[in-house]
């Protein structure tokens, strides 16, 4: 069964740049792991530091594995984790 989960962050405007930079190398790697489905970064409309991640993976293995490449240490933990001033997670299920 597909996992999908939103990924809510807040950042500093003075990031905005570097935040920019590492959630486009962090989705097109991620995009390329045979288990992901989708992998969508977006900031909120008239909040330019606000950035949501969509994500939906084939399974909770495909989600693991995500947080287990390189490309997730790198720009998740080595740069998104260490800017973010609030992180938010919401797990969805699938009604239809």
């Amino acid at each position: 069964m597909a996992v999908t989960f939103i990924v809510r962050m807040e950042f500093a405007p003075e990031d905005r740049e570097e935040i920019a930079a590492a959630l486009a190398a962090l989705a097109a790697a991620s995009r390329e792991e045979p288990g992901c489905v989708e992998y969508v970064p977006c900031t909120v409309d008239g909040e330019a530091d606000h950035v949501l991640i969509w994500e939906q993976y084939r399974d909770r293995t495909a989600a693991e594995a995500h947080r287990n490449t390189p490309h997730f240490r790198q720009y998740a933990v080595g740069v998104l984790y260490q800017k973010m001033r609030k992180r938010s997670v919401e797990n969805l299920n699938a009604v239809a």
